[in-house]
């Protein structure tokens, strides 16, 4: 069910030709889903669940390229609003 709400998002977006690829991870902690545009790249986004979490900031984080934490919660779909269309826009890079 998780994977199936993240690949939704996904498509949306490989859709929109904004991201063209994606590899999942596993530490000993999380989960992670990283979000490329272009293989060879860094990801733009990954997406992790840390059971650890849950009681106090939520298992599910979004994190930026620079680390940055995007949203936080106690739910996949809640953590998921950040790719919204209109809250997310990406910049182009010239």
């Amino acid at each position: 069910m998780e994977l199936s709400q993240i690949l939704q998002v996904y498509g949306r977006m490989v859709a929109k030709a904004e991201w063209r690829d994606y590899a999942i991870g596993e530490t000993k902690t999380a989960c992670i889903f990283a979000i490329f545009h272009r293989t060879a790249d860094r990801p733009l986004f990954k997406i992790y669940k840390e059971p650890r979490l849950a009681a106090k900031q939520g298992a599910y984080s979004v994190l930026a390229q620079n680390g940055r934490v995007l949203k936080r919660g106690k739910t996949l779909a809640q953590v998921l609003k950040v790719f919204e269309a209109r809250r997310f826009q990406t910049v182009d890079e010239d």
